[in-house]
């Protein structure tokens, strides 16, 4: 029996190359042939931008976390030439037997380096080698600094030191960073826009990877500006926002079915979230809200819109998502993608944890991260990656979101966009954790 996969894929490349074999087995005497070409033609990236100062023209749509090789050789022919990728996803040995015999010249390539306990130039040589060998390839195209999340972390000099020595020798191209907003970890940390706009004035940072989206935009729009201005190629991620209400429901309702206890914090922020959902209610039947895939896609023609975005890392986990995206390239926003991306943000905007915000961390009294376990929720929620999430949200030193299940609140209290951050939170730590 053959998977889903498998036919993802078959219907994929039928329809990526239904054109070439139509050519020559369809009579052109078809009157709907011609209609039916132009169709199929549609699965092909239709807009480059320059990504800055590296002058590389890259895929508007770009590829984000990838760990197929059959998918991954199926978006480069689909014309996406941007993979982002880290030491830490485990997903570069993948994405080196997917780009072996391909010309490295036309893909561009990211991968990161945290900055951990050893900051001298030679463990960073060494974790850049060892990134260069999983890859495959003889080069990395932008070598990014990973999540720093303050900006005394830019100066790291053992950092710049192997990355100047890495660049002399031909093996990385170009310096970036990635940033998601504060940790939170030990000692209060800085917002995105604090870290971006230094590393933009350090001059030392050719590329950006940041999160924006069109609930998540003021930081955002500060800094592509000031990309815009120092020639910074930007990258984006996070760009699709979705509700987490109905994985809240589906929780409560799973434990009643079982016949177990429902914690009352899940059962007060269900009633939280559906009052907010009721009140969106007009919001919702106006606009048929009703289809996430609809928002989705209008979320990505959002920030392509944006002139100073130069690609959107899009996570593809199947030949479904990838088809998708490549459609949504070229594309810009209409009037009808603005009326119902506005209808969504005042109607549910509320539902939405937003992505390097850690607005609501400095009332929390235990000091919980709140901005990273989100994150990692996000992950085994929304991009699939399960073990991942819960081997970092296991990482975190200190105090997690258990604590959270019988405090009083005060993040969700602190939160300018009125989510019910607090029932989210203890939801995250029994998912993460598997309790």
């Amino acid at each position: 029996m053959r998977t889903f996969k498998e036919l993802g894929r078959r219907r994929f490349l039928k329809q990526s190359i239904a054109g070439f074999f139509g050519m020559g087995m369809v009579p052109a005497t078809q009157a709907n042939f011609g209609q039916e070409q132009e169709k199929e033609k549609t699965l092909k990236v239709k807009r480059y931008r320059t990504l800055g100062r590296t002058g590389f023209e890259v895929s508007d749509i770009g590829g984000g976390f990838l760990n197929d090789a059959g998918l991954i050789n199926a978006m480069l022919d689909s014309g996406v030439n941007y993979i982002d990728t880290a030491e830490s996803y485990g997903t570069q040995r993948v994405i080196g037997s997917a780009i072996k015999g391909r010309d490295r010249k036309s893909i561009f390539i990211t991968s990161k380096l945290e900055i951990k306990d050893d900051v001298s130039k030679e463990g960073f040589v060494k974790r850049a080698h060892k990134c260069l060998e999983e890859l495959q390839t003889d080069y990395i195209d932008c070598m990014m600094m990973h999540m720093p999340e303050k900006r005394e972390i830019l100066k790291t000099e053992g950092f710049h030191q192997a990355m100047a020595q890495l660049k002399s020798e031909g093996r990385i191209r170009f310096v970036g960073i990635s940033n998601h907003g504060s940790f939170w970890f030990k000692d209060p940390e800085e917002t995105m826009d604090k870290v971006l706009g230094a590393a933009a004035e350090d001059g030392r940072f050719d590329v950006f990877l940041m999160a924006y989206n069109f609930l998540q935009m003021d930081m955002g729009n500060r800094i592509l500006q000031l990309c815009k201005e120092k020639n910074i190629g930007t990258t984006l991620m996070k760009s699709t926002p979705i509700a987490k209400y109905y994985i809240l429901k589906d929780r409560v309702d799973e434990l009643e079915k079982q016949g177990k206890e429902v914690h009352p914090l899940y059962r007060e922020g269900l009633v939280r979230f559906k009052d907010k959902l009721q009140r969106a209610e007009h919001f919702i039947k106006k606009y048929d809200l009703n289809n996430p895939e609809e928002i989705k896609e209008a979320a990505v023609r959002f920030v392509l819109d944006n002139p100073n975005v130069n690609t959107v890392c899009c996570s593809m986990k199947n030949y479904d998502d990838l088809e998708r995206f490549v459609r949504l390239s070229g594309q810009g926003l209409s009037d009808w993608d603005r009326e119902k991306l506005a209808a969504y943000k005042e109607g549910c905007g509320s539902l939405y944890c937003r992505h390097a915000c850690g607005l609501c961390e400095p009332a929390c009294p235990q000091g919980v991260p709140v901005n990273t376990i989100m994150r990692y929720f996000h992950y085994f929620v929304s991009q699939g990656r399960e073990k991942y999430a819960m081997a970092k949200y296991t990482s975190i030193p200190g105090i997690n979101a258990n604590v959270c299940l019988d405090c009083e609140g005060y993040c969700e209290k602190a939160c300018p966009y009125g989510v019910p951050i607090q029932a989210m939170l203890g939801l995250a730590h029994e998912r993460l954790t598997m309790v």
